[in-house]
């Protein structure tokens, strides 16, 4: 048995260089930058997909089977929906806000009738939707447009973006929990990344 090798280098880690750990949520000054970029390039189906992507908090995997009927009616797009989660069946609740409500008419004329259902079919698969990896990478092109990089912002940014904005002016946890679909309330903290410090600051705040 030969003897073993004392000086053989420590295998790099695979994560060595690259930026780990939760996704930043985008700032307000961002999504507007990023929705003006998009208006300038005429980018009708990206633009919807950025805002249905803001407004649903959706993981990508949920956010690239939407259908239409999940955010229209009768050729109106709809104020709410609601969308069974694929990892954990719960029903998660939204809005379609104004920008949103536009962006996807906007698109939805564009797109035209077609035999699928899928919101944002794929261009280069008939009958199927735009897949997840692909999202990954027109998200990363977003937030380039605006000079962030893409390796500290990616789809779960979008998703962490409103409701850490809620959560920042109500300090509502059970809002943000119903919002994301989370079934324990432990998971919300952890995934807005709340701090002892943030937590003691909001109860500073209510007075009995």
């Amino acid at each position: 048995m030969g003897q073993p090798d004392l000086f053989r280098l420590p295998r790099k880690p695979w994560n060595a260089g690259r930026m780990i750990g939760a996704k930043a949520p985008l700032k307000p000054k961002h999504i507007w930058a990023i929705r003006q970029h998009l208006k300038s390039l005429g980018a009708v189906r990206d633009l919807a997909m950025f805002n249905i992507a803001l407004d649903a908090k959706l993981r990508g995997c949920d956010l690239v089977r939407l259908r239409l009927t999940d955010v229209a009616q009768a050729g109106a797009v709809r104020h709410r929906s609601t969308v069974v989660q694929q990892k954990t069946g719960r029903p998660v609740p939204f809005e379609i806000t104004e920008p949103a409500r536009e962006a996807l008419a906007h698109w939805l004329e564009m797109r035209g009738s077609r035999t699928d259902d899928w919101l944002f079919p794929s261009r280069t698969r008939l009958g199927a939707h735009i897949g997840t990896r692909q999202y990954a990478r027109l998200v990363d092109h977003w937030v380039q447009m605006i000079d962030l990089s893409p390796g500290a912002y990616g789809t779960h940014s979008l998703r962490r973006t409103k409701v850490a904005l809620i959560y920042k002016k109500t300090g509502s946890l059970r809002a943000c929990q119903l919002l994301l679909g989370h079934g324990k309330l432990e998971s919300t903290v952890r995934y807005l990344g709340i701090e002892v410090d943030d937590a003691l600051e909001i109860s500073e705040q209510i007075d009995l």
